[in-house]
């Protein structure tokens, strides 16, 4: 279930990610969702297809982007590192 847009992205994503930070989860989970189809090529063997591109996903996402903690100025917000 690759998404065509952003806005078909989870709410968990779109609601807390900026833009760019959604390009890039998107990108990356369509990108994982056709690299690992087959069950063999997953790290985790017990993953579901879906469960593998959404950690490839975020894994994506947190090399670009960080989110300060709790007590950050930001308010929890993401934000692009460096």
């Amino acid at each position: 279930m690759p998404y065509a847009t952003n806005s078909d992205l989870p709410e968990s994503v779109k609601d807390n990610l900026p833009a760019h930070a959604q390009d890039i989860y998107r990108e990356a989970f369509n990108s994982a969702w056709e690299q690992y189809k087959d069950p063999k090529e997953r790290r985790d063997k017990d993953d579901t297809r879906e469960e593998t591109a959404h950690k490839v996903a975020w894994a994506a996402v947190k090399k670009k982007y960080e989110k300060p903690d709790e007590d950050g100025d930001q308010g929890g917000k993401w934000r692009a590192k460096g």
